[in-house]
Parts: C-alpha cells; structure tokens; sequence
C-alpha cells in the first residue's frame, strides 16, 4: 500500500512538474516569436512619431499614449469603486439572499465576453448619456469590464485579514471605521493591489469594448480631452493585422507594436508588484 501511494505521489509530482513546465516553455516561445519579429524597429523615433502614410511609416506615440489615457481613466473609475464594493461584502453586508444574489451576479458578470461589455458599453455611454465615441466612453466601458474582478479579489483580501486584528483594535477604543481605515486596509492591501495588478493587464489588452465606444482607426493627434476619439494600441495592432497593410514592409512595425505593448503592460505590473512587496515589508515591521 505504501509503495502504490509513494508510486502516485511520485507521479503526480511529475505530471504537475511537467505541465508547469510545458506552460512556462509556450509562454516562452510566444515571447521570444514576438520578440524576433519586433525587436529591429524599435527605437526612440518609433516611440515618439504618430503613424503616418496609412500605418505603414511612422511610430506609435498616438496609440501608445492613448492606451495610456484608456488604463488612466479607466482604472481611476474602477478603482474606489471596485475597493469599495468588496468592503461593502466584506464588512457591511448582511448575509442574507439580497446579497447573495448580488455576489452570483457580479461573479457572473466577469464570465460575460469583453464584446458584450463593449454593446453595453455603446448603448449606455455613447448614446443614452450622449458622450459619443471617446476616450471617456471606452474608458468608463474598460472600467466596467474590470468591476467584477476587482470587487471579488477585494472582498476575498479583507476577508482574509484575521478576525484577532478587529477584534484587538475594537478593544483599544478604535470604532468600526478606525478599524477598517487603521488595520483592515493596509493589511489587505498587498492583495488588493494583486487584484489591480490583473485589472490593468486586462484593461490595456482589450480591443472589443473600445471598438465600439471610442477607439479611432487613425487619428492623427493624441487626444486633448476626455471626449476626443482614441487610438490605443490594442486595435491598432488588429487594423493592421486586417486593413490588409500585413505586407513585408509593415511586419516590423506590426510586431513591434504587439512587443511594446507586452513591455508595457509588463513595467505596469512590475511597478504594483514593487508596491505590493512594499506594503508587506510594511506590515511585517
């Protein structure tokens, strides 16, 4: 009996060996294609000159900026919001159906694919509160697309703050507020932060939601206020992968365009990662 149990531990070890490795090794490789194909354009003029002559020449600051812009607002939108809500699950809601009901709705609603967001977001944003196509509208429909997900990991980091942290500020004299403001919050912070961390990556990745609400398929300056079309590099990559400009000349760019916006959505994460570990060195001191 214990050699068959050490024999399937053994290769249950190696089955989850091997596919943390077979996933390691793909994203690897994706990496790498895309760095093969889109290291040769980069420069600093790629970076700084607008597109020009169709799309063909030229840099990315116009859509480069405008994502941007869209991960700036949109985020600034989801999250108090988002935060909020999953303290309101946390520490304020009865458990009850009403609130049940809630949480199997929202839970739901991160299920809902990005271009069902992004009708809701035309019909609701572009046309009843009469925003039209623009960097608010997209934005504002990026910032719902990412609720469900921030709302959930922000419940799940106050809930698992011990209860013994309440119960010690609750004896010192602290009211409920001064509790959740003193204790709750910093020590859900590092995951809270984890929860942001996911929404950004999947803000700035997004093409179907500003499809329809605000992304320009060429624009020639970066927007000036929250109600200018955008250019954000996620669609841009998808014009230039079906305007039929996928020519030899214009590969570079395409691939390059695809590699900043891995690095950029990879220095976003670096930098809330670098918070998170901060606010965990914090809480240890």
């Amino acid at each position: 009996m214990r050699s068959r149990r050490k024999i399937l531990d053994t290769l249950m070890t190696a089955a989850t060996w091997a596919s943390g490795l077979a996933l390691t090794a793909l994203v690897a490789g994706i990496v790498a294609f895309v760095v093969l194909k889109g290291y040769s354009v980069l420069s600093l003029e790629f970076l700084l000159e607008p597109p020009r002559d169709s799309m063909t020449k030229g840099g990315i600051l116009t859509p480069l900026v405008g994502t941007l812009q869209l991960i700036g607002v949109a985020m600034g939108f989801a999250i108090p919001i988002g935060v909020a809500t999953g303290l309101y699950f946390a520490e304020y809601a009865r458990d009850d159906l009403f609130t049940s009901a809630l949480r199997l709705a929202i839970r739901s609603l991160a299920g809902v694919p990005s271009v069902v967001f992004g009708l809701f977001g035309l019909s609701l944003f572009v046309i009843l509160f009469r925003f039209g196509p623009s960097l608010l509208s997209a934005a504002l429909t990026l910032g719902c697309l990412t609720l469900p997900l921030m709302v959930t990991a922000s419940e799940q980091a106050f809930l698992a703050v011990p209860r013994d942290y309440r119960d010690a500020s609750y004896a010192l004299g602290a009211s409920k507020w001064q509790t959740i403001w003193k204790v709750v919050l910093p020590s859900a912070a590092p995951t809270v932060i984890t929860g942001i961390i996911l929404s950004v990556g999947r803000v700035a990745g997004e093409t179907a939601p500003i499809m329809f609400t605000g992304a320009a398929f060429f624009a020639p300056n970066i927007a000036r206020s929250l109600f200018s079309e955008v250019m954000a590099l996620p669609y841009h990559i998808y014009v230039l992968a079906t305007a039929g400009t996928f020519i030899e000349e214009t590969r570079g760019i395409q691939y390059g365009t695809v590699l900043v916006l891995l690095l950029l959505v990879l220095g976003i994460c670096s930098v809330g990662i670098f918070m998170r570990s901060r606010f965990r060195r914090r809480m240890r001191l």
